[in-house]
């Protein structure tokens, strides 16, 4: 009889870390399990005085990581066939940009007494946009002197990203940057902690992080030049000599399993653990992403990925978060886009009118109601930028906006309305990868609101006008982790063999109705002029758009 191989994903997310344990020659999800933060709100450390801070505490990463582990390899002791022995490799998917300032051995600051209630320790989780004064910065000197370093990440630097946490950090806390060595991605915390070489100098840092948020790029010598960063300050360009001057695919094994944590998880000492990555690349691959596939990971933001051969020749598109070889399959550029608010748009919306114990039972309400509406019906639009726009306009200082209110406006409708935002804006992303000759053949779904709300999708299909398709698995980005754990434990040739035996799609396909595509093309259109006058230096006036609205509400409801 042939002994089954399986391979453990690890997957650090905004609120919890999951662990899945998969059959690599089928994709058999064998056990999963879902461990939440405890530390702060939801796992979230918030400042009243700043609303742009968001900081999460490394204790909650070791354990979250030993707590989900256990939990799935005790439910996976009760599946017929399975052995922790044939257990092969780990991958590990990561939020990101979340750095973490260390110290020499490579341990967190925040486990420092001295620093274990400063939030500048911790780990400055993805959505702080604390730092957007130095991204403007950051933006501003690349266009004048490295213009290059801006056209793979879109023309503009953010605020979600590595080096300008960094600089706000110097510049707000000169105690903690004196203090911290070096700064390490999460996605390259975790496989340093597990592999026991946590020494900041020699982690293999993934190209993934390093790519899409550090202006890495083997074209100009790695990291931004020494003399650009002293620019903002000479303590940043010294920084620069304790980071890294390599990065890796996440095929690459960053290292074995180390003793501790063999003994500590009951694993083999020794068996693979990949190099990091983000949560969404590694959600792609376990969707399935291959070239002309978009796969959409929906969650509390979106992340929009594609791939296309690293042979190939294609123009640098602006207002992506990256375009970075090997970030998402070896061998292909990795795209990403994004929006930055989605879930979170109607979690926000829900907490706002009701009661937030209840607030599965008012999603559910609201998008029972908002079924019968038909597109234009209500006479409202919105804009989806409640925590500023990623892609294509990458500014964290635009906001949201509700148009066409009145005293008849119902919460279903303005719950709707928020729906097809999100949509306008995932439609705007798809339309720039074409007008740059990327062509989106193909939508894979993802993610917890991608499966639970066929209400979402069909408007998704009805605003694009392109069938809807959703990733057989709830969990993709780990699956996808896993899958790079199966390559690196040598289980895989490549990553695409992983693929074809370990992923899918579900039965479901949500199809565009013509109808509903009509009138949101007029919609679109208005959506658009808000998008470009309020998101751009387009001089425009918007009077006629409340009119127009008012027109098809009323054209449809006579209909």
């Amino acid at each position: 009889m042939v002994k089954r191989k399986f391979s453990l994903g690890l997957d650090f997310g905004t609120n919890s870390v999951r662990a899945l344990i998969v059959d690599i020659s089928n994709g058999e999800e064998i056990a999963t399990h879902v461990r939440n933060y405890t530390r702060g709100k939801d796992g979230i450390f918030l400042d009243k005085k700043d609303p742009n801070v968001a900081r999460q505490s490394p204790g909650d990463y070791i354990d979250g990581l030993e707590y989900a582990c256990l939990s799935a390899l005790h439910k996976a002791k009760k599946v017929k066939g399975f052995s922790k022995e044939n257990i092969i490799g780990i991958g590990v998917d990561t939020t990101g940009s979340t750095p973490i300032p260390v110290d020499k051995e490579g341990i967190s600051l925040a486990f420092n007494n001295k620093f274990k209630n400063n939030l500048n320790a911790h780990a400055w989780l993805w959505k702080d946009h604390s730092s957007h004064e130095e991204a403007e910065e950051i933006t501003a000197l690349a266009r004048e002197l490295h213009p290059e370093y801006l056209a793979k990440c879109g023309g503009t630097y953010s605020s979600e990203w590595f080096f300008s946490k960094i600089l706000h950090c110097l510049r707000v806390d000169s105690e903690v940057f004196k203090n911290a060595y070096s700064w390490v991605e999460l996605a390259d915390f975790i496989p340093g902690v597990l592999t026991g070489n946590t020494n900041p100098l020699e982690i293999k840092r993934g190209v993934c992080a390093a790519g899409h948020k550090a202006m890495y790029n083997n074209e100009w010598g790695g990291l931004p030049a020494e003399d650009f960063l002293t620019k903002f300050d000479p303590k940043l360009a010294e920084l620069r000599k304790r980071l890294y001057k390599k990065a890796y695919t996440s095929d690459i094994k960053a290292g074995g399993l180390s003793r501790e944590y063999a003994k500590k998880l009951g694993l083999k000492q020794g068996i693979a653990v990949a190099v990091g990555a983000f949560d969404a690349h590694m959600g792609a691959v376990g969707a399935g992403v291959k070239p002309g596939t978009l796969v959409k990971i929906i969650g509390t933001s979106t992340c929009d990925m594609m791939v296309v051969p690293d042979k190939k020749r294609f123009s640098n598109i602006p207002g992506l978060c990256g375009i970075v070889d090997g970030s998402i399959l070896p061998g292909y550029f990795g795209l990403e886009a994004g929006q930055s608010a989605v879930g979170d748009i109607f979690n926000w919306f829900v907490n706002l009118i009701g009661d937030n114990k209840k607030i599965v039972h008012v999603h559910k309400h609201l998008t029972e109601k908002a079924k019968d509406l038909k597109p234009g019906e209500s006479g409202l639009m919105a804009l989806d930028w409640n925590n500023g726009n990623r892609t294509i306009l990458v500014d964290a200082k635009l906001t949201g906006l509700l148009l066409g209110q009145t005293l008849h406006t119902r919460p279903e409708e303005v719950y709707k309305a928020l729906i097809e935002a999100t949509a306008f804006g995932a439609r705007v992303i798809i339309e720039r990868f074409e007008e740059y000759g990327v062509h989106v053949k193909d939508i894979i779904n993802c993610g917890g609101i991608a499966e639970k709300n066929a209400i979402l999708m069909q408007i998704y299909a009805d605003i694009t006008g392109r069938p809807m398709k959703v990733s057989r698995s709830s969990q993709t980005c780990a699956l996808g982790a896993s899958m790079f754990g199966a390559v690196a434990g040598e289980g895989f040739a490549r990553v695409e063999d992983a693929q074809k035996a370990m992923s899918g799609i579900k039965s479901i396909r949500y199809e565009p109705h013509k109808k509903a595509h009509e009138i949101y093309n007029q919609l679109y259109r208005l959506y658009l002029e808000l998008h470009d006058t309020f998101g751009s230096d387009r001089q425009g006036n918007l009077k006629h758009i409340m009119k127009e609205l008012l027109k098809i509400k009323n054209k449809v409801r006579k209909e």
